[in-house]
């Protein structure tokens, strides 16, 4: 398989926050399975807000935001093999900072930026992505709207799902007590990350009677 670039946007502004570790626990495991690894500290780097790009567009087709998004998403975002995203449930969904983010990547995406399909395009499919939650509350409906919206831009582009993971807890790096033990979990998961093919059958898809066939992929990691 080789050695891959792993990439994980942390969009706690806390620096030890709770979804933060959890996210720098899935890095360590990939690390640990010989593969490149970088964390991003979005609120180090994205400050602006989306606005109207048919207004605000450089004439050369780039964006006229002047804070750090162009470097995270050309540079890291773009070039990595594996995506980490992480986020703290705030009010029933993502982070308004991971939001922000994926907001953003609509400037260079559209058809108006004129390298789209040279550059954007030629980059941002078939990644494999990894979620990492951190929430005070432990019952599944208050992660629904922040992993609905982040798996149907993983089926948007074609990323393959390799898990999701949840530290609960509240205070900073409290999600470490969970007793369902998420850090280990995540490093679990950072391991096997390239290893996981994601089993989403259409009525047409061939496909073998068996689950556990010889090839012996694996299925996502916890969904607790």
């Amino acid at each position: 398989m080789g050695s891959k670039y792993v990439v994980a946007l942390s969009s706690s502004p806390r620096r030890k926050g709770n979804s933060r570790i959890l996210a720098e626990a899935v890095l360590e495991g990939a690390a640990e399975a010989g593969h490149r690894t970088e964390l991003v500290h979005l609120a180090d780097h994205v400050t602006g807000l989306l606005r109207n790009c048919r207004e605000c567009r450089k004439p050369d087709g780039t964006c006229s935001i002047g804070d750090g998004f162009d470097d995270v998403f050309f540079n890291k975002m773009l070039k990595a093999d594996g995506l980490v995203v992480a986020t703290p449930i705030w009010w029933y969904g993502m982070s308004a900072h991971l939001k922000n983010f994926f907001d953003r990547m609509f400037c260079y995406f559209a058809a108006s930026y004129p390298q789209s399909a040279e550059v954007v395009h030629a980059q941002i499919y078939r990644k494999h992505l990894a979620i990492v939650l951190s929430a005070e509350e432990n019952n599944l409906s208050a992660r629904l709207g922040a992993l609905t919206s982040l798996l149907e831009l993983s089926r948007y582009l074609h990323w393959t799902m390799t898990g999701v993971v949840t530290g609960i807890g509240n205070t900073t790096g409290e999600a470490s007590n969970d007793p369902l033990n998420p850090l280990a979990e995540a490093r679990a998961l950072g391991r096997r990350m390239f290893d996981v093919v994601e089993t989403d059958y259409k009525g047409d898809t061939p496909r073998s009677p068996r689950v556990w066939a010889d090839d012996n992929r694996s299925l996502p990691t916890s969904w607790r």
